[in-house]
């Protein structure tokens, strides 16, 4: 006796429901798990990138260094020690450049100047009361010039030793340096030492030089290069304080590795050293836990360009660093919710093909579940909208720490340039007009890049936004006057408006976006700006007496400026209204409600000065 054909359909209906929602959750957990790696992946390879650029930042500063050392003895070959301990001192360099670790001058001499070099460096090594060296500078049969220290900064008995130092005396030192002579290039040979103070043993010390000229001379051939040299500069700087602070920002289980790629000369004792110039893990002595499969590792490898060497930044981490909690449950939950989801629906579709009563209890319940589905997607709006307010602070906060960075590194690069220039034309005033000239040109050249970084650290974020809502829209109506020449008009309240940074930048940048959609469509003579608080609402008027809105371009493809004012305006939860006309013009009514936004003066930043350059005379 057979069994009835639905009990016998059952199990096989169960069964293919089964293996459908297992292969629906199994290709939503290995999607989520992709998507989750390729996220870390991206942000590893971002953060990779900017360390990246931090060191390569760091050893263009170096040069820069260099570069003003050789303008120093270019002006001035006579220069004294005291002149040159003056001029490390202006740098500054334990708060400004603080991998540099000793600077120093080499002057090219000849067999008879020897002997005065050798008397010089011992006397002033006695009044450090340091011992002189034990050899005397002596004539080497056979050559006919000597490169020899005469200066050393800082004054401390590590660096002090090498003074008298015939750098020419190695061989590979004396090609090296010859090289850079007649090419006028920094030589970087990448020839490591271990000599200076806190350098220890797992610590590089690289050392670039740079050949100088006497000034008023050609040097435009080998020949007259060589005629016109007359010794080099040089500093040394570790490769430790370097790369440390291009870290910052990385988990601590990253691991930097990086080698440099031409060929290294061998060191004082004869051997070659390692090719690798910085491990992280030998610098912290933090041993990353073995043991892992390449598979559970990131890896971001990129080139560094180091005047003419290249080196290799190997970046490392293990994937579980850079994953939060959730990254880890959140496969499994997006594998359960597709399991469940194909089990829900192909029950369904079973259900819906059994029975018509069938069919109206699943309709029944999937009322219900429309309703719990309008509830999440309520929900979901909101989030969203509170997700683009984080978004909105996200980018303001880049914009501001993007100015703040620029101001940091650029603005103090551009103070030593000028400091340089300003000492090069000071000391070439009276007896080099020409180079004096061409200093003093150089001097204004750097105070307008400083003017246009100012510029565009206001383009990022206005500093007259620290000052309170009416000074920015103040300041902002009168900077598109001057700029643009068209007739501005400016009416508010007489009681300041305190309102939150959130608030106001927000009304800032919609004021700011309405201007320029004046200045590059309206084709308008005159604008007006009415800022009124009426109650715990706020609004801002634009009106202007221009062409008008073209039918349909509020909604063109590719425009976002009125969308990203609706944006705006969603996030604080106040109103967005716009009428336009070709007699009439473009009026914006934006209203906010402040309530919840005003606050005190405490709310402002702490620091007035924050994106201000330094003050260059």
């Amino acid at each position: 006796m057979s069994a009835p054909a639905h009990l016998v359909k059952f199990p096989t209906t169960l069964l293919i429901g089964s293996l459908l929602s297992v292969s629906v959750g199994a290709a939503l957990y290995m999607a989520t798990a992709q998507a989750i790696e390729s996220d870390a992946q991206a942000r590893f390879r971002g953060m990779a990138r900017a360390a990246q650029y931090a060191i390569d930042a760091r050893t263009k500063s170096y040069t820069n260094v260099l570069r003003g050392m050789a303008g120093l003895f270019h002006a001035n070959p006579a220069a004294s020690a005291d002149d040159f301990r003056h001029y490390v001192e202006q740098l500054d360099t334990p708060r400004n450049f603080p991998g540099i670790e000793a600077m120093n001058y080499a002057r090219a001499v000849g067999p008879s100047e020897l002997a005065a070099i050798d008397a010089d460096v011992r006397r002033r090594l006695r009044q450090y009361g340091m011992p002189g060296p034990e050899k005397k500078l002596e004539p080497v049969p056979g050559r006919d010039s000597y490169t020899v220290i005469i200066y050393m900064e800082p004054a401390i008995p590590e660096s002090l030793d090498k003074l008298g130092l015939d750098l020419e005396a190695n061989s590979y030192i004396r090609r090296t340096a010859a090289k850079s002579r007649d090419e006028n290039s920094i030589a970087a040979s990448g020839l490591r030492v271990n000599i200076l103070p806190g350098s220890g043993p797992s610590q590089n010390i690289l050392a670039m030089r740079l050949p100088v000229y006497r000034s008023g001379v050609p040097i435009n051939t080998v020949d007259q290069r060589r005629a016109a040299y007359v010794g080099s500069v040089g500093i040394g700087f570790g490769v430790n304080k370097m790369v440390s602070g291009a870290l910052e920002g990385f988990p601590d289980e990253v691991r930097l590795v990086l080698t440099d790629l031409d060929a290294v000369p061998p060191g004082p004792g004869g051997d070659r050293p390692s090719a690798v110039l910085y491990d992280s893990q030998v610098a912290s002595g933090i041993r990353a836990p073995g043991g892992r499969a390449e598979d559970d590792v990131l890896r971001a490898d990129l080139l560094i360009a180091y005047n003419q060497r290249q080196w290799r930044a190997d970046f490392s981490i293990a994937k579980a660093a850079l994953y939060t909690r959730f990254d880890f449950f959140y496969p499994w939950l997006a594998a359960l919710a597709g399991a469940l989801s194909t089990a829900l629906l192909y029950a369904l579709f079973q259900t819906l093909a059994s029975s018509r009563r069938s069919a109206l209890r699943m309709a029944e319940d999937m009322t219900r579940e429309l309703r719990a589905s309008q509830a999440k997607l309520q929900a979901t709006n909101e989030k969203l909208r509170q997700l683009a307010a984080h978004a909105e602070q996200i980018k303001e906060g880049e914009r501001k720490r993007i100015a703040r960075e620029i101001h940091d590194e650029l603005a103090q690069n551009l103070l030593a340039l000028k400091i340089e220039a300003e000492i090069l034309a000071n000391r070439t005033r009276d007896r080099h007009g020409r180079l004096h000239e061409r200093a003093s040109a150089t001097v204004r050249q750097i105070d307008v890049t400083i003017r246009s970084v100012r510029q565009i650290i206001n383009d990022l974020r206005p500093n007259v936004l620290d000052l309170g809502l009416n000074a920015a829209v103040d300041w902002q109506v009168a900077d598109f006057a001057r700029r643009t020449g068209i007739e501005c008009e400016l009416v508010e309240d007489e009681t300041e408006h305190h309102v939150d940074d959130q608030c106001a930048t927000a009304l800032f940048r919609i004021l700011q976006e309405s201007l320029n959609n004046v200045a590059r469509h309206a084709r308008a003579s005159r604008v007006r700006i009415d800022l009124h608080q009426h109650g715990d609402a706020l609004t801002m008027t634009i009106r202007d007496n221009g062409v008008g809105m073209q039918p349909g371009s509020r909604n063109r493809n590719g425009s976002f400026g009125l969308v990203g004012i609706e944006e705006r305006i969603n996030i604080l939860g106040g109103s967005f209204s716009i009428s336009s006309g070709p007699d009439t013009g473009t009026t914006i009514v934006v209203t906010i409600p402040v309530g919840a936004h005003l606050g005190g003066m405490s709310d402002l930043p702490s620091r007035d000065d924050d994106l201000v350059l330094p003050a260059i005379a």
